[in-house]
Formats: structure tokens, C-alpha cells, sequence
């Protein structure tokens, strides 16, 4: 078992009786979906408003900061919590799938733009750059591997998949916001940026060797 699948299974050993009270009060997973694109939205404000006091002045940034993961870390439950509320409750549907993945999508843009502009803002504007290739790392790894699967190749590989680049995101925002510290929000954006945009990368590569072998088979 590796780490992925041992926190997972740790993580719906937590919330399996948050999914049974789900079942109960006839919540259904896109319900669950949309609530935790909604945290990502108050994330995102938070970071907004982070941005604008490191300009004028008008509020702490380093706490707007500091709530803003931690309401990311916890709309990041609510991601788990709609797929294993599918499965439980018996409730999985096709456009469900869809439904998840888009607001995914969203979800990361929204926050990591939201963070681009708490750089340019405090005049890190490298950095601003820096998040601005993490958020284009983390939209192509979740595109390739959807263009893959189109192409029937299962395409998991990789050190930077969603659920460690909403934790890392959280995390170091958490950390910024307590330390009055912004390189702990540059670390991880750094490290985002190298770590998807190279997963992005590594997974063409996989597809391109899965492609060529079943092109050789077939031949």
C-alpha cells in the first residue's frame, strides 16, 4: 500500500459517518461537489482581500492568508467526501464525473490566480510569474491525462496530482498566515510549478511509449 492509498484509507475511516448523515438528509454528490467550489470561491476572496491590504494597508494580509488555506484544506474534504458518498450511497453518474472534474478545474484556478495577485501585490511580481506556471502545470496534468484516457492509455503517473497540490497550497498558506512569512507561500508555489509542470511532462512521455508499443503490436 503506498502513502496515497494509506491516507485515503485513513481519511474515509474519518468521514464515513459524515457520508452516512449525507445519505440520510438526501444530500447527493453534486450537491457535495458544488459546496466545495464554493469553499474554494471564499478561499479565493480571502486571498483577494490579502492582496489589496498588502497594497493598502487596510487589514493584516498574513491572516487573510492564513484562513484562506485553511478553508481550502476543508473544501479538499468535501472533494473526498463527494465521491465516496457516490459510491456508498449508490449515487455515481456519468455527469457527476464531469460535474467533479470541472469544478476541479475551477477550483484551482480561481485560488491559484487569486495567489498570483497576492505577489504582484506585495511586489514579488517573479513570483506572481512563478504561481502563474503553477497554475498552468496543475490545468495540464489533469488535460493530459483526460486526453489519454480519450485515448484508452490509463495515465496516473506522477509526483504532483491534485490532492497533493491542494494540500501543499493549503498548508503553506496556513503557515505564511501564522509566521508573517510569505516565502512559505513562494516555497510551495515553486514547488508546484517545477513538480506539475514535470508530471504534465512525464505523462506525455508515458503516453508516448504506451502508444508506440501498441503501435508495434499492432503492426
Amino acid at each position: 500500500m503506498n502513502y496515497r492509498d494509506f491516507l485515503q484509507k485513513l481519511i474515509y475511516h474519518v468521514i464515513d459517518p459524515l457520508i452516512k448523515l449525507m445519505i440520510r438528509l438526501g444530500l447527493t454528490p453534486n450537491i457535495v461537489t458544488t459546496l466545495g467550489f464554493i469553499g474554494n470561491l471564499v478561499a479565493m476572496w480571502f486571498f483577494l482581500e490579502a492582496a489589496l491590504a498588502f497594497e493598502d494597508g487596510s487589514q493584516d494580509p498574513y491572516s487573510l492568508i492564513g484562513w484562506g488555506g485553511f478553508i481550502i484544506l476543508a473544501a479538499g474534504l468535501f472533494d473526498m467526501m463527494d465521491g465516496r458518498l457516490a459510491r456508498t450511497g449508490n449515487m455515481s453518474s456519468t455527469f457527476g464525473a464531469l460535474w467533479d472534474s470541472t469544478l476541479d478545474r475551477y477550483s484551482e484556478l480561481v485560488t491559484l490566480f487569486a495567489i498570483c495577485l497576492i505577489f504582484i501585490k506585495a511586489g514579488w511580481f517573479w513570483m506572481g510569474v512563478t504561481t502563474f506556471a503553477a497554475l498552468v502545470g496543475s490545468i495540464m496534468v489533469s488535460y493530459v491525462r483526460a486526453r489519454a484516457e480519450g485515448l484508452d492509455i490509463e495515465c496516473k503517473v506522477g509526483l504532483m496530482q491534485r490532492p497533493e497540490r491542494v494540500v501543499i497550497t493549503a498548508i503553506v498558506a496556513i503557515i505564511a498566515g501564522y509566521t508573517d512569512e510569505l516565502w512559505w507561500l513562494a516555497g510551495g508555489m515553486i514547488m508546484i510549478a517545477v513538480l506539475a509542470n514535470f508530471t504534465a511532462f512525464w505523462r506525455v512521455v508515458h503516453c508516448y511509449n504506451v502508444l508506440n508499443e501498441r503501435d508495434g503490436k499492432k503492426s
